[in-house]
């Protein structure tokens, strides 16, 4: 079937809105996805015909609500490709998938121990490592870019040693759309016993993944990239590894038994989810994955590997526009600056005509430094965007170009 970018518009209501007397082109998606009316309907049915805590109760909505949270957690499952429901854990965001992995990892790193992570990551995917530095004495090492962004595997492989205990990295990058080969790296990793940690933000929603057929131990996904909801987040973790961490967060719901003189912990995934869980965001997060299957991932991504290309063309044919990333196979993300404009006064501009980009850092400093830049627009592309869309984008930026010349 043809893809029907008009057709798959008409289920985002945001996306007829105006903005400055202009139809909004919304090319933010990198920083948060809009939601289709088939999400807000599942959370508005779930809040006025199903709502109740969940786990706790015997009456008829807690099961209700009960049995469509784990619902979510098998579309979850699938959409991963888990081998069991006990490996989804359901956090409030990939940062805190990410911090929970450092945090109880990071109970068994010791002084020297090694971490490696890639130039390109999320502040999300540096700060809990750094955390290790400072308390542990843990050692970060940092794998390089070549100057269209690609991930430098060779130099990967010299940074991994017996000393190398974690290797935490992007699956793409949210700045360049760099994607780095996963599977290889996992392999490296593991001849040496290392745990591998995959921040699959973007990964995640632009391209198919597979967490058995990567080999990683953990990949972490956050639900408002992926069309879903604030608030919720996912981690994968291998069921054998999730039974011998400690827990994160102490609570409700992830303990078998306390008294006054022991506690002793829950089994995975509950034994991570303390407290009350993001109930209708994560029933959300599951109207959001089968809203992305019913339309078919590889699909998708053809659309969004056609704009790209696109906005490569378009972008490069404006004076003094710099873009950065253009690594083979990357995703859908297009940084870029205004030689002689800052970024922030380029995005005003931008928005002037109705066009959304992000604007400055995108939490990954290590990244801008190493190109020389303290900051970069990004234009990352969704499901609903259209070519159109990507000219008006041109349009705009040679407005800015032609104000600030």
């Amino acid at each position: 079937m043809p893809y029907d970018v008009e057709a798959i518009r008409r289920d985002f209501p945001i996306l007829s809105m105006k903005v400055n007397g202009r139809d909004l082109v919304y090319l933010d998606n990198g920083a948060s996805a809009q939601k289709p009316q088939a999400v807000i309907d599942r959370m508005v049915r779930l809040m006025t015909t199903e709502y109740a805590n969940v786990h706790r109760g015997l009456h008829y909505l807690a099961n209700a609500s009960t049995e469509a949270y784990e619902e979510a957690r098998e579309i979850v499952r699938g959409y991963l490709g888990a081998a069991s429901t006990d490996e989804i854990i359901f956090t409030k965001s990939v940062t805190e998938a990410l911090n929970l992995v450092a945090a109880s990892l990071g109970q068994s790193i010791g002084e020297g121990d090694e971490i490696v992570l890639s130039i390109m990551e999320h502040h999300s995917n540096i700060v809990p490592w750094h955390f290790l530095r400072e308390r542990k004495g843990a050692v970060i090492k940092w794998v390089p870019v070549a100057d269209d962004g690609s991930f430098l595997f060779e130099e990967f492989e010299k940074l991994v040693t017996p000393r190398t205990k974690v290797v935490a990295i992007t699956h793409m990058s949210n700045m360049l759309g760099t994607v780095t080969p996963i599977k290889d790296i996992a392999r490296v990793a593991k001849a040496v016993g290392a745990k591998v940690v995959v921040d699959g933000a973007q990964a995640a929603v632009h391209m198919p993944v597979d967490v058995q057929d990567l080999g990683v131990d953990f990949y972490g996904v956050t639900g408002h990239k992926l069309y879903g909801p604030t608030g919720i987040g996912v981690l994968y973790g291998r069921r054998e590894l999730l039974a011998e961490m400690p827990p994160f967060l102490g609570g409700g719901e992830m303990i078998r038994d306390v008294t006054k003189e022991y506690v002793t912990y829950g089994e995975p995934p509950h034994r991570f989810e303390a407290g009350t869980p993001p109930i209708i965001e994560a029933v959300g997060l599951g109207a959001a994955l089968r809203y992305i299957e019913d339309i078919g991932r590889a699909r998708i991504a053809a659309h969004e590997a056609d704009l790209r290309d696109y906005a490569h063309e378009r972008l490069s044919q404006i004076n003094r526009v710099r873009i950065f990333g253009t690594a083979p196979g990357k995703g859908a993300i297009v940084s870029f600056e205004l030689e002689g404009a800052h970024a922030h006064d380029v995005a005003t501009i931008l928005d002037r005509y109705g066009v959304a980009v992000r604007a400055g850092t995108h939490c990954a400093q290590p990244l801008l430094q190493r190109f020389g830049v303290t900051s970069t627009c990004r234009a990352s592309m969704g499901l609903y965007n259209t070519r159109e869309e990507i000219d008006r984008l041109a349009e705009a930026l040679q407005k800015a170009h032609d104000f600030f010349a």
